[in-house]
């Protein structure tokens, strides 16, 4: 999804993008590629219920979503159709995942929503989301003195 345009509904144009993020239930490291596969896979299935576009990715025991709704839908709402739907599904999908969580809940109550700006910042936060989980290679501490 790349920098979402004004999208119209029949009383109200909107450019609303949310960025979501919430851990799995106690920070557990359990988003592998098979499960990050079923989140994507699942996310794409919501779309066709919801009238929401998704960009998730995910870093070991957190996700991030990028997400656009229309302004009606509350941003609470999203997380918890995202959070049950998603939960059940890899409940389902990957039953082993069960055994690390003791309660049964794979996602934790609690989430992180922003705004994302309309003007530059959603590449800036997409490329941000999409490097979570990979290696930092290049990454080098600033020198304060030359």
């Amino acid at each position: 999804m790349s920098k979402e345009t004004v999208k119209k509904g029949y009383h109200c144009a909107w450019q609303i993008q949310y960025h979501i993020v919430f851990p799995v239930k106690y920070r557990k490291a359990l988003l592998d590629s098979e499960v990050t596969k079923i989140i994507v896979e699942t996310a794409e299935r919501i779309t066709e219920r919801y009238p929401w576009r998704w960009k998730p990715s995910t870093n070991k025991d957190h996700i991030h979503l990028l997400c656009s709704a229309h302004p009606k839908i509350a941003p609470e709402r999203i997380v918890q159709i995202f959070k049950r739907i998603t939960a059940r599904e890899i409940l389902r999908r990957k039953p082993t995942v069960k055994k690390e969580l003791w309660g049964g809940e794979f996602w934790t109550d609690g989430y992180y929503v922003g705004t994302v700006g309309e003007r530059g910042n959603w590449d800036t936060v997409e490329k941000y989301v999409q490097k979570q989980g990979k290696p930092k290679a290049d990454l080098r501490q600033l020198e304060l003195f030359h």
